[in-house]
């Protein structure tokens, strides 16, 4: 039969081996050298810290499916990208627009048929963004 550990209730300190005790071994490799700050005078709205030349194709689409009639442009297609990055580009989209707008599933969704100016953003974010959609 298997033996039951017992924690001491006289207040004896409790024996614990960490899993990660044969990591303080090993040796870790000096800091990476960052790149300077992105200067102060960069444009509203433009991701600037994370602009890289191509940064991959983006869908934009316009919509109006199951919205009660309502136009929406949704932004798709991002590979490699986190929650939090796409939160900063919608919310830099919705600034510029002058609209409001989400995150869903993965995707940034902007209330109104404002495809030109979805574009412009994320080419200045360093995208490759492709029109679809009548």
């Amino acid at each position: 039969m298997k033996e039951r550990k017992r924690i001491p209730a006289d207040g004896e300190p409790i024996p614990w081996k960490s899993p990660f005790a044969a990591l303080k071994q090993v040796e870790t490799p000096p800091p990476a050298q960052t790149e300077p700050a992105a200067a102060a005078g960069s444009p509203v709205g433009a991701v600037s810290e994370r602009t890289q030349k191509n940064r991959g194709r983006l869908d934009i689409i316009r919509q109006t499916a199951h919205r009660g009639g309502k136009t929406v442009t949704v932004v798709t297609g991002f590979v490699g990208i986190g929650q939090a990055e796409k939160a900063e580009l919608a919310k830099a989209m919705q600034r510029a627009c002058g609209v409001g707008g989400t995150v869903k599933e993965g995707r940034i969704e902007i209330q109104g048929d404002k495809r030109a100016d979805v574009a412009r953003i994320l080419a200045e974010a360093g995208f490759r963004p492709v029109l679809a959609g009548g």
